[in-house]
């Protein structure tokens, strides 16, 4: 499977401004997309290696402290040997700084600082020594708002949903939204006291065929008011549609529900998803939905980093558009320039390459296009604006190390492309703006002395993120702020992530 992302391993801090250098490696795949690809085939279970009996009698000593209550539980998805990070990641923080850090993220245009998010969040590492339930939580919440439901659902069940009011109520939304409220329901009526609150308890009362409860919670909650009109006339035809056969539909809820979501869906009048927010994305990539929608929903959690580029790309490829305009150009033109790569016809790719090329980038879907396709457009000889594209493309590939070589005159006509992509930065070469602070943080700028402060007393994860809305905030137009967010990235080892959200601030916000 082609990779999206390339991933940085994280390597010791040695000094308050060392640099850690790193060794090129083959391309691993994205956290998005090795959780893909471990849906289709589970690993083995370890076999175990130490002797079935002792060499000694010697007796170990051990160490006895008190249990005060249950421990923080280990949470996370992605081993170290998927994410290259430390198994002290979040050890030395406070959960409730972490959660507070993750809430107020920024929406991370670049992919690169977008990746290593998600690496952050599903990272397998000992949890928070004071407040971790409240750091799981916000992790959970983080990837629901990125639209990236089952590694939320995922996280959530190894909390335990169950474990809390907060976590029950998340429980619900997600299977409200992955169509697996059945278990969620079940796990509410067993345990009543977690309920998020009486429209819930009406809907899993019907659910269950417990019509009588079901009304008598209804009418109770009307009464007292702990519902309003709308959720009350949704619920009261979704007890009994037969009463509301010929009435007009209701208006739809202005503020996003999961509840109403679903049940509006139950009563045959669907919620459109495209101007809720993007997590509601994922009901439109069901085979029950149209294909129009279905692509349009793949593209919007895609922006997010929420589906594996090769989900999309089989969504644009399930067959033959037969209608033009907006997203099926989008369509056609993919399909076009895939099958001109598939023939390895270099005529065909320079017809076809152009207009793939301008509408992915007008989607803001660039990101996925180069991973899918820089291993095939470095396999051609090409030449003119095909090898111009063909240069940027492998620029925001994983394997963006590789096209200096591949274009060696293109690389000598954009000297700042061809130094960050090298890493290493001539003396001579000077920019300004944008340019200038990136080629600075690639020289002798110096990173936030508080941040690297930070990771060497063993706050390394919050190091982390913080540098990640440092340097989003100089994607987005402070040139000082990416300068120290860049050199700050290298200083903590990240010299991947470092090179390639400088190469995608160049070649997709700036002009070069």
């Amino acid at each position: 499977m082609r990779s999206r992302f390339t991933l940085a391993c994280l390597a010791a801090l040695m000094g308050p401004a060392t640099l850690v250098a790193q060794t090129p490696v083959e391309a691993p795949l994205s956290v998005i997309d090795w959780l893909d690809s471990q849906a289709a085939t589970p690993a083995a279970l370890p076999q175990p290696t130490e002797p079935d009996v002792t060499s000694t009698a010697t007796v170990p000593q051990v160490s006895v402290a008190p249990l005060d209550g249950a421990a923080p539980r280990r949470v996370g998805l992605a081993p170290a040997n998927v994410t290259g990070l430390p198994d002290t990641l979040w050890s030395g923080s406070d959960g409730t700084d972490l959660a507070r850090t993750i809430a107020i993220m920024p929406d991370l245009r670049q992919p690169a600082l977008q990746s290593l998010f998600y690496t952050l969040l599903l990272a397998e590492s000992l949890p928070p020594a004071q407040n971790a339930t409240a750091f799981d939580l916000a992790r959970i919440d983080a990837l629901y708002a990125l639209g990236a439901l089952d590694p939320a659902m995922a996280l959530l069940q190894q909390a335990g949903p169950d474990a809390s009011a907060a976590h029950m109520a998340r429980y619900m939304d997600m299977a409200l939204l992955t169509g697996s409220e059945a278990a969620a329901c079940a796990t509410l009526r067993a345990q009543p006291h977690l309920s998020p609150g009486p429209a819930h308890e009406v809907f899993c009362a019907a659910r269950a065929g417990d019509w009588d409860t079901a009304v008598l919670i209804l009418g109770t909650g009307r009464a007292l008011g702990l519902m309003d009109e709308t959720t009350v006339a949704a619920l009261e035809r979704f007890l009994d549609p037969d009463l509301f056969e010929d009435a007009a539909p209701l208006p739809v809820p202005t503020t996003p529900d999961t509840l109403m979501f679903r049940v509006f869906q139950a009563i045959g009048t669907p919620i459109p998803t495209r101007g809720w927010p993007v997590v509601y994305a994922n009901a439109d990539l069901a085979n029950t939905v149209g294909w129009k929608a279905r692509i349009e929903a793949g593209e919007r959690l895609a922006r997010t980093g929420a589906v594996a580029d090769n989900r999309l790309l089989g969504l644009y490829t399930h067959r033959q558009p037969a209608a033009s305009g907006g997203v099926w150009d989008r369509v056609s033109a993919l399909q076009r320039v895939e099958t001109a790569l598939g023939q390895r016809s270099v005529n065909a790719v320079a017809k076809t390459l152009p207009g793939a090329w301008r509408a992915m980038r007008s989607a803001r879907l660039t990101a996925p296009f180069a991973s899918l396709f820089a291993n095939d457009l470095a396999a051609l000889t090409l030449s003119g604006p095909s090898a111009d594209i063909a240069f940027e493309v492998l620029l925001l590939s994983p394997q963006y190390e590789t096209a200096a070589q591949i274009f060696p005159q293109r690389a000598l006509d954009r000297p700042v492309l061809a130094a960050v992509a090298s890493g290493t930065v001539p003396a001579d070469l000077t920019g300004d703006g944008a340019q200038g602070a990136i080629l600075a943080a690639f020289g002798d700028a110096a990173p936030d002395a508080g941040i690297i402060a930070s990771a060497q007393d063993g706050d390394l994860g919050h190091a982390i993120l913080r540098t990640l809305a440092l340097t989003h905030a100089g994607g987005a137009g402070d040139v000082a702020q990416l300068r120290t967010g860049l050199a700050t990235l290298r200083a903590l080892g990240l010299e991947d992530v470092a090179r390639r959200a400088a190469l995608q601030v160049l070649l997709l916000e700036e002009p070069v």
